[in-house]
């Protein structure tokens, strides 16, 4: 049975007006009442219709962000440039942390869609596009962002990194490194499918056995990349491609203890996602896959303002490209622009 609003405003114990006005932001609600009826609208799923007047009753300048982890310095890149061209142009960003949890997503998605912003960007973690697509109002404006389904309903903003990948393991082989062990994101993302699949048509088109001990899974949170180098250490790897830019820090930091030198003792091909003079100390050991944060950022931005200004019109999908900077020819390599 479809949750109304008179459900929410039973149970944050206000009237149904109160509840509209809360939404919609057409009358002053104190503090505290706006976050029983926020907490009432996150845990009865109630979700308006977007192309409902009391919806459209006027924007609210602001954009919602639900990113996987606000301490990735990639997303943070990519929030700053969002930011800044939405800034320019006259509207809020509101940030959402979901720790790569699909609960919290969902949670998240319906708290802002009810009413707080006036579009959503997301960079989801969640597998299934069925969950995902129930959570969304009709009509109302989102723009998915570095993560994509298969189903082409919503517009986005991604980047392809496969030729990138593709190159580095066939370089890598026609180096003469025989066991080449790969660290991916979790398994279930799209950005995650695409690095793996790369890897693995590289390694077949080389002449090299694809083993499934060779590839590991972190995720884009901290400390998640030691168990897998462990795990591909044992398994006496000679190069590792790590397609992650926290990981790939973290990396390059637990090989350094373990005594391991980049370009001797193993060879590394690092994604760079953000601008760090910590991978310029080592951009003469290792082979950078660069990803363009801020152009994706600034495309995100860019996209979501259309759809807001235009929900009805067609879906827009923008697939940016990685930079491949081989280290012993660094020309260029940083991630500045």
């Amino acid at each position: 049975m479809k949750v109304t609003i008179s459900d929410v405003a039973r149970m944050a114990g206000v009237s149904t007006a109160t509840v509209s006005h809360t939404i919609n932001n057409t009358r002053y609600v104190s503090g505290e009442t706006k976050e029983k009826v926020y907490q009432a609208i996150a845990e009865l799923g109630y979700t308006p219709d977007a192309s409902a007047r009391s919806f459209r009753t006027g924007k609210k300048k602001t954009v919602g962000f639900i990113v996987p982890d606000i301490s990735n310095k990639f997303f943070g890149t990519i929030i700053e440039a969002v930011e800044n061209y939405l800034s320019a142009h006259g509207y809020h960003l509101i940030i959402a942390n979901t720790k790569e949890d699909a609960q919290r997503e969902e949670n998240n998605i319906r708290l802002l869609s009810a009413g707080l912003v006036d579009g959503l960007l997301v960079a989801s973690t969640m597998e299934d596009f069925q969950r995902f697509d129930q959570l969304i109002p009709a009509g109302f404006p989102v723009v998915l962002v570095d993560r994509i389904f298969d189903v082409k309903k919503y517009s986005s903003i991604c980047v392809s990194n496969f030729q990138p990948i593709y190159r580095s393991v066939c370089r890598l082989a026609a180096k003469g490194a025989k066991r080449i062990g790969i660290v991916g994101g979790l398994p279930r993302l799209s950005s995650t499918k695409e690095r793996i699949s790369a890897y693995r048509e590289a390694m077949t088109d080389c002449g090299l056995p694809v083993e499934d001990a060779l590839i590991r899974y972190g995720n884009s949170m901290e400390n998640s990349v030691q168990s897998c180098l462990d795990e591909l250490l044992e398994q006496t790897c000679d190069a590792i491609v790590v397609c992650q830019g926290l990981m790939a820090s973290e990396t390059i930091i637990y090989l350094h203890q373990k005594g391991i030198q980049l370009a001797q003792d193993i060879d590394l091909v690092s994604f760079v996602d953000y601008d760090s003079n910590f991978y310029e100390l080592y951009s003469g050991q290792m082979d950078c896959i660069v990803q363009p944060a801020e152009e994706l950022g600034k495309a995100a931005g860019e996209q979501i303002l259309s759809r807001i200004e235009n929900p009805d019109a067609p879906v827009f999908e923008k697939v940016l490209t990685s930079a491949y900077r081989p280290y012993d020819n660094p020309a260029g390599w940083a991630g500045k622009k």
